[in-house]
């Protein structure tokens, strides 16, 4: 039986390893038909194993036809004649050619084995193909599957290495990328309040990251975006107010557009690295430059962390 289920997975296995290659060879014309022809492949695998599990537990069902014939072989051999019967039972009554033929004709069929199917036993042998197939594509999945938080992580300390940069920790929430531009606009000494801000906070103070000063990042950078709706308009799938409230008023994700605005409005460059360790750079335009050109880093990850996309802050490493 070992034997048996060992082999029955290495046919799995390998049936999943083709459906595997036919799945990522199809096109958009041909996916219906070659997904169709993989249930096929993988029922009739599992309809196999099933049948010789039963085989070999002994419960395998005879042919419907043969059963038909042992049925009517029954009916046949349960005379109705009470005459027929006495002839037959009584030995002073010597038999006829004719009745020892049918004798033989009656006896011959109730010689044939009427064990009924197991019903129960070939569903738990159907159950168990079933299961095999399973542990088969879940073992397949697992092997071919790429380790996106681990690559991820790695080539982000690769990076951290390489330039120097130390990782400053952001509450991963919808304010990440706000909280993370004010921590470094803090250690960098910029201000976060602008000639753009409506927001009565302080701005002289450093901010701690996790803390409020994501809020004044977010109205300047609101700001920026509505003054300069030229710029932005045509990169913004829905109406410029409605945009701007989710930059000011919400926890919405930031991203691209809202980096640029960021990097134009405080007249810094941004770094941010990428989790397969790129470097993505935004610039303020010439207008919109500091006397002192000052570099702001951050982290951008996709897979490390749980709620999605998140950036934390990088500064660079003592001493340097």
């Amino acid at each position: 039986m070992e034997e048996m289920q060992a082999r029955h997975r290495k046919e799995l296995k390998d049936l999943q390893g083709r459906i595997t290659q036919k799945k990522k060879s199809a096109t958009k014309k041909t996916r219906k038909g070659i997904n169709d022809e993989c249930e096929r492949l993988q029922r009739e695998m599992l309809e196999k194993h099933a049948a010789e599990i039963s085989a070999f537990n002994g419960d395998a069902e005879p042919p419907t036809d043969e059963l038909d014939n042992v049925e009517l072989a029954n009916d046949a051999g349960n005379s109705e004649d009470p005459a027929e019967d006495n002839k037959i039972s009584n030995p002073s009554t010597p038999p006829t050619s004719t009745s020892v033929t049918q004798n033989a004709t009656q006896a011959a069929p109730t010689q044939v084995p009427q064990k009924k199917p197991n019903r129960q036993k070939a569903r738990l042998a159907r159950r168990a193909a079933e299961q095999e197939a399973e542990a088969a594509r879940a073992a397949e999945e697992a092997a071919n599957q790429t380790d996106h938080r681990g690559n991820e992580r790695k080539n982000m300390d690769a990076a951290f290495s390489r330039l120097r940069l130390k990782e400053q920790e952001i509450r991963p929430d919808g304010h990440c990328l706000y909280a993370a531009v004010a921590a470094q606009l803090g250690d960098n000494g910029i201000p976060l309040r602008t000639s753009l801000s409506t927001t009565e906070e302080s701005s002289n103070a450093t901010p701690e990251p996790n803390t409020g000063g994501y809020r004044i990042v977010r109205d300047v950078t609101a700001s920026f975006v509505t003054s300069h709706a030229d710029d932005f308009a045509p990169f913004i799938e829905e109406p410029l107010p409605s945009y701007v409230h989710k930059i000011r008023d919400t926890a919405e994700w930031g991203g691209q557009l809202e980096l640029q605005a960021m990097a134009r409005a405080y007249g810094v460059h941004i770094n941010v690295v990428q989790g397969d360790g790129r470097i993505e750079k935004f610039e303020p335009q010439d207008g919109d430059k500091m006397e002192e050109d000052k570099t702001i880093w951050l982290a951008y990850y996709r897979h490390t962390y749980g709620l999605g996309e998140h950036y934390n802050a990088l500064a660079k490493a003592s001493g340097e």
